[in-house]
């Protein structure tokens, strides 16, 4: 069972909540940021699943939006699991600043519903999901998949956009700034050969994260459920009460 929502913060970044298995009986909600016109039921979020993971698309100048396949293999295995998963497309592109503000609205709306709240990302999704946490993202976990070094551009080489004109973010350095405490996962393809993961899978090593690497492409063909369990054996244990990695 699915619900559209509308996230606040004004930049019209619309997403999608994937209730749990099990779920289908409970209140999806329609506080203030559903989308009145894909849903009649009374209530809020806080009686779905006792937790909830928002996860984040690739860029959305390449086409990435809330229905990739990697995003909707993590929230399968999510939803057997009994979490509920948020994918969400971002507002207007703004070089990498609006799309993390958008990560953060996504992640204070579910915070206002769910007990606790955990972040995924792809790709772009993975890099901006890394500087929200950084800026404050208010998650009990994060898991990065294929994360470039730059929140700008998901792509390296002659084609790539100039991050200098795009305001591309330093996520290496972003790094920095997340709390030590924070259990955060990166993920990434050894084969990877469209995004820039290098910088922050040694980034990563160094600072004792959870790494994990398959033989596989920047895309992970064929692989997607692969990637799915893992993300859900690290997060999951993190959105249990009490819970950390």
């Amino acid at each position: 069972m699915s619900e559209t929502i509308l996230l606040p913060g004004g930049r019209d970044a619309r997403g999608t909540l994937d209730v749990a298995a099990g779920g289908s009986d409970r209140a999806t909600g329609t506080a203030d940021g559903c989308d009145p016109e894909q849903s009649d039921q009374p209530g809020g979020a806080a009686e779905t699943a006792p937790a909830c993971v928002v996860a984040c698309p690739p860029h959305p100048q390449h086409g990435g939006h809330r229905g990739d396949q990697r995003l909707r293999a993590v929230s399968d295995e999510l939803g057997e699991r009994g979490i509920d998963c948020l994918r969400f497309d971002y507002g207007p592109w703004d070089g990498g600043r609006g799309e993390r503000a958008d990560v953060l609205s996504a992640v204070g709306w579910a915070n206002e519903r769910y007990e606790r709240v955990g972040l995924f990302g792809f790709s772009f999704g993975g890099a901006v999901a890394l500087s929200a946490t950084a800026h404050g993202a208010d998650v009990a976990g994060v898991a990065a998949l294929a994360a470039p070094a730059r929140l700008g551009t998901a792509r390296t080489g002659p084609d790539a956009p100039d991050e200098t004109e795009i305001g591309g973010v330093d996520v290496v350095a972003d790094l920095d700034s997340i709390p030590p405490e924070m259990p955060v996962q990166v993920l990434y393809g050894t084969r990877d050969d469209v995004a820039e993961v290098g910088p922050v899978v040694a980034a990563a090593r160094e600072r004792g994260y959870e790494v994990v690497e398959f033989a596989a492409d920047h895309f992970f063909i064929g692989q997607a459920g692969k990637v799915a369990t893992a993300v859900a054996d690290f997060l999951v244990p993190t959105l249990r009460p009490g819970g950390s990695k």
